[in-house]
């Protein structure tokens, strides 16, 4: 089955076509690192990386680019009001920007460009701009001629009629008309700034995604990703200036993720609820925090509150405990079986079943309902009392392939107490139905993980041995 994924640009899902055969080039649009990321801003890394994973698990390889915005009007108010120069701040929460993303599950970029290193090609490209009649100069700014592009809002589905209105031209600006977005901002006293042709100054912030594209992957990508609020105006600004200068098609498909709620309420600092992952994953597993966003699907909304991630949690260690279970069993298990064949089929069934879910448009929230019917299956072989070393690594194999997909890990070194509670319930029921082999089994278990109970008449305690 060939993927499908939904495309903003046509508004339908299409059959995934890359440019070249086996290859993607694909851009995500990066932070703006002037603070720690946010919740919202966690959600695209996560999703992305696990697009960029399922196409690499698919055999296709991968060019994948994301950037970082380290220089613009809020770097330039961070730096002022913390005393600090603009590419300190900027190096601080890259290095932020990269440890939280790496404790979410996700990979680092291909290349992740910065705009304070892309300088020359962004002022290359803006020339072109205007030597072609697509943008000109006022005042020491620079501004793109929005009208002479006469597919302008063909992503976000807007004539430049409608785009017109609520558009003014604001006090000090020079363009020519309220559509036209800027390209490069002559510099203020005391501001960050390059010498270009225009004078000292900066880039705009859409130039500077289209002139990183075209060098690391070309005129034309295959996926162009970031969040839903990006849009308009910012990839809409892109295809513009891209398509402009390029004269061909920019990305062949556009893809946008869902916006984040808090608590049933848009994230605002205002608000008083803007949630930081530095912050929340020093609170909860940030395994948890990744297996939350990829439980429903990526163009959809999603509620971030306490309780849904206390739920996502205790969903996430059944799995680990599926994943231990069967772990502990293998060590006990012969090949003498003589259903090994029909149970390694049927686990197969379950990653065909997985790829049918992430080839319908990345459907996470699916693909994770296969892997609790997995572990359902996993819990259910082990009930046998003649287990199989090689169907049970058939079992551990799928858990750790598709685990890599998603970016999760169902390994642990160290039961959690609710794992524990879960574990001492099945060796309760185990005694009540007379299975003490399997009674017997689980307390050994606990006992290799340093978990040590003691039968009283008040019911089954445990503590931990600390070594």
């Amino acid at each position: 089955m060939a993927i499908k994924l939904y495309n903003t640009l046509t508004r339908e899902k299409e059959t995934f076509e890359p440019l070249e055969k086996g290859k993607v080039k694909m851009y995500v649009c990066g932070p703006t690192v002037y603070n720690y990321i946010h919740i919202g801003n966690a959600r695209p890394a996560i999703v992305y990386d696990t697009v960029r994973r399922y196409l690499e698990y698919s055999g296709y390889e991968v060019n994948y680019v994301s950037n970082f915005t380290d220089v613009d009007d809020k770097l330039i108010k961070a730096a002022n009001e913390l005393g600090e120069d603009v590419p300190t701040i900027a190096d601080r929460f890259i290095d932020a920007y990269f440890e939280d993303v790496s404790a979410l599950g996700c990979k680092r970029a291909t290349v992740h460009p910065r705009v304070t290193e892309s300088i020359d090609i962004i002022i290359d490209f803006i020339q072109a701009l205007i030597d072609k009649g697509y943008a000109y100069e006022a005042g020491g700014d620079v501004y793109y001629k929005t009208r002479e592009f006469k597919e302008y809002g063909k992503l976000s589905h807007q004539s430049i009629d409608e785009l017109r209105l609520g558009n003014r031209i604001d006090i000090g600006e020079k363009k020519q008309d309220a559509l036209d977005f800027v390209l490069w901002k002559a510099a203020k006293e005391g501001e960050i700034s390059w010498e270009s042709p225009w004078g000292h100054g900066r880039p705009g912030w859409h130039i500077e995604c289209s002139a990183m594209a075209k060098k690391y992957l070309g005129d034309t990508i295959d996926i162009h990703a970031g969040g839903q609020d990006l849009t308009f105006p910012h990839h809409e600004n892109e295809i513009a200036q891209s398509e402009a200068l390029n004269e061909k098609l920019f990305a062949k498909y556009w893809m946008h993720n869902g916006y984040i709620n808090i608590n049933n309420e848009k994230m605002s600092k205002s608000l008083g609820n803007f949630v930081l992952v530095h912050d929340i994953i020093k609170e909860i597993d940030p395994q948890v925090v990744r297996f939350f966003m990829l439980s429903v699907h990526y163009r959809h909304p999603i509620n971030f509150s306490q309780e849904l991630l206390e739920s996502t949690k205790n969903a996430f260690e059944r799995l680990k405990t599926s994943y231990a279970n069967l772990q502990h069993r293998k060590n006990s298990s012969t090949n003498l079986t003589d259903d090994n064949e029909a149970w390694i089929s049927k686990i197969h069934d379950y990653r065909d079943q997985f790829k049918k879910e992430m080839d319908d448009d990345f459907n996470t929230a699916n693909a994770v309902s296969v892997l609790f019917d997995l572990a359902k299956q996993a819990n259910y072989y082990l009930q046998e009392l003649n287990t199989s070393e090689e169907v049970i690594q058939a079992f551990l194999n799928e858990f750790d392939q598709l685990g890599d997909v998603l970016g999760v890990n169902f390994s642990q070194t160290e039961l959690l107490d609710a794992e524990i509670d879960e574990l001492i319930e099945k060796r309760i029921q185990a005694r009540k139905d007379r299975n003490f082999a399997l009674a017997d089994e689980i307390r050994d278990q606990l006992k290799e993980m340093n978990i040590i109970l003691e039968d009283t008449p008040q019911g089954t305690r445990w503590k931990r041995i600390v070594e």
